[in-house]
């Protein structure tokens, strides 16, 4: 169930604390997701108050199996995230239509990698507030992009992949849900464009949501904060690397 998802610890002086929070973002952010861009109907959702504003959560709904399918893969990646084996999601609209990126890493008692940001500051210099504010951000920024993206086609497919860690991760691990795939590229129609969304840091935890899209269906953001491919072809792959520099 994910319908408490919207609701703020306290706070978040401890790694299950922060855990938690993990896990609302992701149920937060891909309800949202889900929600503007139109791929399930209203009743999939029931609504939750964030800071001063609504959010849109989803829930299992007996009418809309895609709805109650997706809920599954979140509660599958609470499993990953619990264990401290999953590094990101992807969350894509096939022929990747767009493509939304959810990477985490953990401090001190997982495994232990150097998150490159702007700000450079020490775990443990986060508060409470810092949390919830950057959470609410996040949350803005992507009620804003969501807006900003051209219209769905009618006959969209959402699939979602899990990486891990593989240091940590056993080789037979699938969380619930889910079974193991290989690494593919992902194709886009037109020169991919990727966007840093935004980040949420806490003592325990590190959260970034990334989107990838045409270039073309951002027509109206502000395209000085892409990052544009490399090459222009028209019909180009592109890959998914579990560790690259952020």
């Amino acid at each position: 169930n994910l319908q408490h998802a919207a609701v703020f610890p306290n706070q978040i002086s401890t790694e299950q604390q922060s855990l938690m929070l993990m896990k609302r973002l992701v149920a937060v952010a891909v309800s949202c997701i889900t929600y503007l861009r139109g791929i399930f109907p209203e009743s999939a959702y029931g609504t939750r108050h964030m800071g001063d504003f609504s959010v849109k959560i989803l829930r299992e709904d007996k009418t809309c199996p895609g709805s109650t399918q997706l809920v599954k893969w979140i509660l599958g990646c609470y499993d990953a995230l619990q264990k401290k084996y999953f590094n990101n999601d992807g969350i894509c609209l096939q022929t990747v239509t767009e493509c939304y990126h959810f990477k985490f890493k953990y401090t001190h008692n997982g495994p232990l990698l150097d998150f490159s940001s702007k700000n450079k500051r020490n775990y443990s210099t986060i508060t409470c507030a810092d949390t919830t504010k950057a959470s609410i951000l996040l949350v803005r920024k992507i009620y804003v992009l969501m807006q900003s993206l051209s219209p769905l086609p009618n006959d969209v497919c959402l699939t979602m992949k899990l990486f891990y860690y593989d240091e940590v991760t056993p080789p037979d691990y699938q969380p619930p849900g889910f079974k193991e795939a290989e690494c593919e590229g992902m194709i886009f129609e037109g020169e991919p464009a990727c966007l840093n969304v935004g980040e949420v840091p806490t003592p325990f935890h590190m959260l970034k949501v990334k989107v990838t899209t045409a270039e073309e269906r951002m027509e109206i953001f502000d395209k000085s904060i892409l990052k544009r491919g490399e090459t222009n072809v028209p019909l180009q792959v592109l890959t998914v690397d579990r560790d690259d520099p952020e």
